[in-house]
């Protein structure tokens, strides 16, 4: 078991985080691989971004200092976890989608969504169980 330094940072954190593509693509790593170092991060990426370690770096230490990672110092080392769960991103990716595209109705969105995707009779019957269990549990909690 290592043994995490007093040197440990945390940025602060919005409540519905907003990312940038690039530290999406960060992110899926560090969820993955947490904790883990910078160069981690970037050999992972080596194949499909093609970016450089002080690119990963310079893009990690902004996102720590934004809140979205935590740096823990082990001597030398610097390990970078999440703060954020992968659910917490998704909500905030989506707070910004409808209240961009649909000024913060999700009725509208629905609509479109319907009327403009070629949803499978699976897709649709899907949808249909969950809009009843979410039915159901508001009543339940009434």
């Amino acid at each position: 078991m290592t043994k995490m330094n007093k040197n440990s940072k945390v940025g602060r954190r919005k409540s519905d985080p907003e990312l940038s593509e690039a530290e999406w693509v960060i992110m899926k790593v560090v969820w993955e691989k947490e904790p883990c170092a910078a160069g981690t991060v970037q050999e992972v990426l080596q194949q499909s971004k093609n970016w450089a370690y002080s690119t990963v770096k310079g893009a990690m230490d902004r996102m720590a200092e934004k809140g979205f990672l935590k740096i823990s110092k082990i001597r030398n080392l610097q390990l970078f976890s999440s703060t954020l769960s992968q659910e917490q991103a998704q909500k905030g990716e989506f707070k910004k989608m409808l209240k961009r595209a649909f000024d913060d109705a999700l009725t509208p969105m629905m609509q479109f969504l319907l009327e403009s995707e070629n949803f499978s009779k699976s897709d649709l019957k899907q949808m249909r169980m969950m809009i009843e269990k979410a039915e159901k549990n508001k009543k339940a909690t009434k």
